[in-house]
């Protein structure tokens, strides 16, 4: 059964209900959490909206949906990454598995890539030989260099490798696919931060990121994931992946909200060019079916 959006949910509550009533904004809190924006989140932003609707006298659905948009506008953000000129440029990708971390190293590749950027992919989740194969298929498929060593090996040792290949090439993108095992939490920990030492170390000055895939249809787990990954390594934004318009999508929101993220990408397919930077006004159209 398909999941009904935020936006759908949102539009049937204005049948329902006059929205001068409770019930109306107790709906709304439910909406919003089903929505994927915490329950925290959820609650604060409902009684900042009654409050405003109340102070301001404001009623009918276009301008209840306004007010609503522009209290979740702050949260939801977007950033450039510049790669600097003859530098050692960082990124580190993280997340759990399966969120589609192997294809976005490659998306952002092929992005800074046809950029006439040198382009080196480090393949770093050095425990899944289907991440290390399919990171190599991407890097023979799009002409970018993939540094790999054997299964097992220590993750942070290839990305000192690839680290010192786009050095002596005179500097460029390293993009590091990491592993993602949360179950194994500790040890995940301890691995990100060795990988998170030598990456800082090989990067120039000011050009290392850490960036977090989250997939906007996993909800509010995806909350849970960034203050884990944000905690134990630090995070400087999102690439929200399984994204398009229906998909519930509220939880850039409350990483927005709780941890300050902004979002770097949005990936809507499989596809090397479904990938592109977050329009805030258009994703928070999308997600209010405005």
């Amino acid at each position: 059964m398909a999941k009904i959006s935020f936006a759908e949910k949102l539009k049937s509550l204005f049948g329902k209900h006059n929205v001068q009533d409770q019930d109306f904004f107790d709906d709304l809190m439910d909406a919003l959490i089903e929505g994927d924006i915490g329950a925290k989140t959820a609650m604060e932003m409902v009684d900042e909206l009654q409050e405003k609707c109340k102070e301001e006298k404001i009623s009918g659905q276009e301008k209840i949906v306004a007010a609503l948009k522009e209290l979740l506008r702050p949260y939801v953000n977007s950033i450039e990454l510049p790669v600097e000129d003859g530098k050692v440029n960082v990124f580190m990708v993280l997340g759990v598995n399966g969120v589609g971390k192997t294809t976005s190293v490659a998306k952002i590749g092929k992005i800074y890539s046809d950029r006439k950027v040198n382009v080196v992919m480090s393949a770093s989740d050095t425990f899944r030989a289907a991440a290390v194969d399919q990171l190599s298929m991407h890097g023979e498929r799009l002409g970018i260099r993939v540094v790999k060593h054997q299964m097992g090996s220590d993750p942070s040792a290839v990305v000192f490798d690839a680290c010192s290949a786009c050095e002596a090439a005179g500097g460029g993108l390293v993009l590091a696919d990491t592993a993602g095992r949360l179950h194994n939490k500790e040890n995940l920990v301890n691995e990100l931060k060795k990988i998170d030492r030598v990456a800082k170390s090989k990067a120039s000055e000011g050009c290392y990121k850490k960036l977090l895939v989250v997939d906007s249809t996993t909800g509010q787990n995806a909350l849970r994931q960034a203050e884990v990954f944000n905690e134990a390594v630090g995070v400087d934004a999102i690439i929200l992946t399984k994204y398009d318009s229906t998909a519930k999508g509220g939880c850039i929101i409350s990483i927005g909200k709780e941890l300050n993220l902004p979002v770097a990408f949005v990936c809507t397919g499989e596809k090397y060019p479904d990938i592109s930077a977050l329009d805030p006004e258009k994703y928070l159209d999308e997600f209010l079916g405005q």
